[in-house]
């Protein structure tokens, strides 16, 4: 079996190991299922508060996502590029996190 998976983006890829991509993938499904449940309590007409709450709960997951992501993406591919002389990446990082900061 394949200790590492590529995931393609904007025409480049990141090879993850098995490990990094299951991390990933079990909080998106934790995500997943937090969402779910926010829309369990729309539809059952739940209290206002008690839905912000939860979605205030989603922001905070997906943020530790997000954080996670751009930890290993520093450290991989980041700087990856800078030593193979691509200096482009850090304009692309710069792009990213401004999005992220919105």
């Amino acid at each position: 079996m394949n200790d590492e998976t590529t995931c393609h983006c904007s025409g480049k890829s990141t090879s993850r190991s098995a490990d990094e991509q299951k991390k990933l993938i079990h909080r998106l499904n934790r995500i997943e299922g937090q969402i779910r449940g926010i829309r369990k309590m729309v539809e059952q007409n739940a209290y206002c508060t008690d839905i912000l709450t939860q979605s205030a709960a989603v922001n905070a997951a997906v943020n530790a996502f997000n954080r996670e992501l751009i930890a290993s993406h520093l450290r991989n591919c980041v700087a990856r590029d800078i030593r193979d002389g691509k200096e482009e990446v850090i304009d692309e990082l710069v792009i990213t996190l401004q999005k992220l900061m919105k």
